[in-house]
Parts: structure tokens; C-alpha cells; sequence
């Protein structure tokens, strides 16, 4: 199989388009492991988020000839990574509040400095408390923070306008912070 990574997202595009599925092959390589951090952070399920992936992926390449190029690539990805996990949460009713339980201690198996101990307890902790959001709170959080959306990409992928998304962003950031309820 031939190697695309020198070549840029566009050129990787436009060869998948004309059917080099190594072409393709290097935009999976690209985006899967931002797709299923997404995904596993959304359904809070590893098997789920793998199956979401392989899915997202398998949609993608059968929507690649409707691909507008006005789009960005990344935000039609993490689009169709959405709408998959909110209907795989749907049918098991899995977009709920989760209870974190306050006196749980999370504490970090590996053995490390104080420093590194410190930031791994901070990051589960913020790992529960993104779990503690509503699923709508969490994804765009997720988006923003995570994976590095300007808010323009991230109104894309939501369908939603740049204002809606800074006013959500905005209330998800007080609900994380326990300034307001959910």
C-alpha cells in the first residue's frame, strides 16, 4: 500500500474521491484516534466508541462522493460521529444524568512524582465531573476543549450558529464549575 502522509488533506481527499482507498486509508489513520476519544468520552462505553469509529469511518467513505468540498473534512467527521452516538444513546436510553459519588476516592495506579500523581488525579476528576453533564453540556465541551474546535467548526458539526455555540459553551463551562444547575 502506498504512503499519503506527505500529502495534505485536500490531495488525500480528492484521491479517496477518485477510488484509492490507501488515500483513504491515511485520512483514517488521521482522524480515528480523535474520533474515538470523542466517541468513548460520549457514550462513556470503549466497545461502543470502537464500533462507532469503525462506523463513522465506513460512512464516511460511502458519503465520500457527496463530500463538499466547502465543508471541512474534520467537521463532517466528527458530524457523523455524533449523530451515530446520539442514536446508538437513544435506543438504550443512555443520555441521562450519572451521579458522581462525592466520597469516592479516584486515585492513580501508577507510580510517579507528586506532580504527575497531582495532574493524574486532576484528570480523572475531570473525567468524572464530564461525566456528571448532560450529554449536550459534555459533547461541546468535548469539541472545544478536547479536540480543539474554533467555534465556527464546532457550530458545523452541532448545526447550530456561532452565538448558540459560545452561550452553550458558556453554560457548560458554569455547569462544570457547579455555578448553575444542569
Amino acid at each position: 500500500m502506498r504512503n499519503f502522509s506527505h500529502l495534505d488533506e485536500d490531495e488525500c481527499i480528492a484521491r479517496a474521491q477518485r477510488g484509492d482507498v490507501a488515500a483513504f486509508s491515511e485520512l483514517v489513520a488521521r482522524y480515528q484516534d480523535r474520533i474515538y476519544r470523542f466517541l468513548v468520552r460520549l457514550t462513556r462505553s470503549e466497545d461502543d466508541a470502537l464500533d462507532l469509529t469503525q462506523e463513522t469511518f465506513l460512512r464516511a467513505y460511502q458519503g465520500l462522493p457527496r463530500w463538499r468540498p466547502d465543508a471541512l473534512y474534520k467537521t463532517w467527521l466528527f458530524r457523523i460521529a455524533r449523530n451515530l452516538a446520539f442514536d446508538l444513546l437513544r435506543r438504550h436510553k443512555r443520555v441521562e444524568f450519572v451521579a458522581l459519588d462525592e466520597d469516592a476516592e479516584i486515585a492513580d495506579p501508577a507510580p510517579g512524582p507528586d506532580a504527575a500523581l497531582e495532574t493524574s488525579q486532576r484528570l480523572r476528576l475531570l473525567e468524572a465531573a464530564l461525566l456528571r453533564l448532560p450529554v449536550e453540556h459534555r459533547e461541546i465541551l468535548l469539541l472545544r476543549e478536547i479536540e480543539e474546535m474554533s467555534y465556527e467548526e464546532i457550530a458545523v458539526v452541532l448545526d447550530l450558529n456561532p452565538g448558540t455555540v459560545k452561550s452553550r459553551i458558556a453554560r457548560a463551562r458554569a455547569t462544570l464549575l457547579g455555578n448553575t444547575k444542569c
